[in-house]
């Protein structure tokens, strides 16, 4: 009986662990930016379609146009929904400018329907009119083929009930829950420190390694740390759109100008790991370029970009990283200091490879040294390497 408790309370605990897991995992993804984005455009859709019949005038006999006019408004910042509204409205004033310049000076026939399709498509073609710049030629069409001979009412009611129902997704999108992107960034900008720490970490690593390195996947990498950094650069600005006009941004502020501080940093952090990666690769392979790395400069390397990534992994936007950055520094002086001492008995060329390295390490500190010291101690520990 004591065993069937047990049971019976194991079984009970994992139905629990299991319904908190179901409940969790709901919240999550009933409160996702797509989730909720798609509810909005459903709860636009449906109000648009409830109104458009009452509108007075023509207006009325094309209701269909309403949610239509929701749809195009649903964007997933509030400034690219206005942006691309007006763009949209814009668009559809230009194809039924150019039906009616059809109806004016001719008639519609394939000649001039062909016509005002092709200047539409032109004029789409500049970019002026944003992701929907394809109603340009597709209103002219629609004035001049489904309009007919009711022409003008047809592009009156097209144009009211698009707008219709722009205005009610805009007010839906402003309203319920409006879009805000902040939270991403801290999030995209870890990722990219962590990534730019792991590649460090086995280039590192490969040098500590037997010579060559059985492990050769950091010497094709560096386009994906290009990719990672746009990615990053994306989300940030993404972010910064969301913020604009968005009242949820009052109560939930974000620095972002210190997030493009520090991702310009990152960025040029980035350029300077990919070529310390390409100077190893060919002292490693000969590949994209020769060159030689003396044996008994390995060790240092190693440790310095070893230090250089715990840098990285330890980096605290809220916190001054002070001890890291201090360590980082101290290695690489270590292997300044190593490379003078041999500089009196090595040729100029068999150092090249490690003073290249070293010079782009020192470089990176210099890009990292406003972003994680205060500012008083980031100029007054800026002294030049040489």
């Amino acid at each position: 009986m004591i065993r069937n408790r047990k049971s019976a309370r194991r079984a009970a605990e994992a139905s629990v662990r299991r319904a908190r897991t179901t409940v969790s995992w709901l919240g999550v993804t009933a409160t996702s930016p797509l989730i909720v984005q798609a509810f909005k455009a459903a709860v636009a859709v449906g109000i648009a379609w409830t109104i458009a019949p009452f509108l007075p005038g023509v207006a009325d006999d094309y209701p269909y146009y309403a949610p239509l006019g929701a749809l195009v408004s649903m964007y997933p910042t509030l400034m690219s929904s206005v942006r691309n509204a007006l763009q949209t409205l814009g668009g559809l004033t230009v194809g039924i400018l150019l039906a009616g310049m059809v109806i004016i000076l001719s008639e519609p026939n394939v000649f001039t329907i062909s016509l005002a399709v092709g200047v539409g498509a032109v004029v789409a073609a500049t970019g002026w009119f944003g992701a929907n710049r394809e109603y340009i030629p597709v209103t002219a069409l629609f004035v001049l083929i489904v309009g007919g001979p009711n022409a003008d009412g047809y592009s009156i009611g097209y144009l009211v009930q698009i707008t219709l129902g722009i205005l009610i997704g805009l007010s839906v999108n402003l309203l319920f829950y409006p879009p805000l992107a902040l939270e991403a960034v801290g999030h995209q900008l870890a990722h990219f420190r962590e990534t730019l720490a792991d590649h460090l970490s086995e280039v590192a690593d490969a040098l500590a390694d037997s010579w060559p390195p059985e492990r050769d996947g950091w010497a094709s990498r560096s386009q994906d740390l290009v990719e990672v950094g746009r990615a990053v650069r994306a989300a940030v600005s993404h972010a910064d759109d969301s913020r604009k006009g968005n009242p949820r941004a009052r109560t939930k502020g974000r620095n972002l100008r210190s997030d493009y501080d520090d991702l310009a940093a990152l960025e040029n952090v980035t350029f300077h790991v990919r070529d310390l990666t390409e100077v190893l690769a060919g002292a490693v392979w000969g590949l994209p370029i020769q060159l030689e790395l003396r044996p008994e400069l390995r060790p240092a390397l190693s440790r310095t970009l070893h230090t250089l990534a715990e840098l990285l992994k330890d980096w605290d936007p809220d916190d001054d990283e002070q001890a890291a950055f201090a360590e980082a520094e101290a290695s690489l002086q270590l292997l300044m200091t190593e490379l003078d001492e041999r500089r009196s008995t090595a040729p100029a060329t068999s150092l090249g490879v490690a003073s290249t390295v070293a010079m782009d390490v020192t470089r990176i500190l210099a890009a990292l040294r406003p972003r994680i010291l205060p500012a008083d101690e980031a100029t007054r520990d800026a002294t030049p390497v040489g």
